[in-house]
């Protein structure tokens, strides 16, 4: 039976009487709207921008340049920047290049990003850690949930279940992307995707 991973995040943010300091890995800027307008309200947020599998340079620096758009409209949200280390993404997927879209590649490439989002969770000493994953209809909430919560185990810190494509997620981060006038890209990161 599919978990309902929205409810689990209204049960833990009904009981907050503070707002604890939330790690939040961005895969783009449009995505990030919707779930910025709706954590915002309860947690302390820092975003982690840590994507190695977008591909090639070129867009991996375009899609943070529109990372930086949101932020820009969101001053209260400080931001964490990775450098950019497409070798690990390559090195992770090695042998996995043939997989379908949603397979076994984006399971490890779910996992790589999650993995470090954990690391550095525990290093800063934040309360949870999160993705905007799933915003994404293309994405697998329960998948990477079971990722998240595993490393949150492995870790020890929390993760915060979320499937923010609920209540209308994604149709109102496409709405805010188009207000503050973002670049929506038509794949998912890695050169497989854009193939496909």
């Amino acid at each position: 039976m599919k978990e309902n991973y929205q409810k689990q995040l209204d049960a833990i943010t009904s009981k907050l009487t503070e707002h604890p300091r939330l790690l939040l890995q961005s895969c783009c800027g449009p995505c990030s709207t919707y779930v910025f307008s709706y954590l915002i309200n309860y947690f302390d947020i820092t975003l982690l921008y840590y994507n190695p599998n977008i591909q090639p340079r070129a867009e991996y620096d375009l899609r943070l340049e529109n990372q930086r758009k949101v932020l820009a409209a969101m001053p209260e949200v400080h931001i964490l920047e990775c450098p950019y280390d497409g070798e690990a993404y390559t090195a992770a997927v090695h042998g996995l290049e043939a997989e379908p879209e949603g397979g076994a590649r984006c399971t490890v490439c779910f996992r790589l990003r999650l993995e470090e989002t954990a690391r550095l969770a525990v290093e800063g000493q934040y309360d949870y850690f999160c993705t905007t994953l799933t915003v994404s209809p293309h994405k697998d909430a329960q998948r990477i949930n079971a990722i998240g919560e595993a490393l949150g185990r492995q870790y020890g810190v929390k993760w915060l279940p979320s499937d923010f494509k609920k209540r209308e997620g994604y149709k109102q981060s496409i709405a805010l992307s188009q207000e503050l006038g973002l670049y929506r890209q038509d794949y998912c990161g890695c050169l497989y995707s854009k193939n496909t």
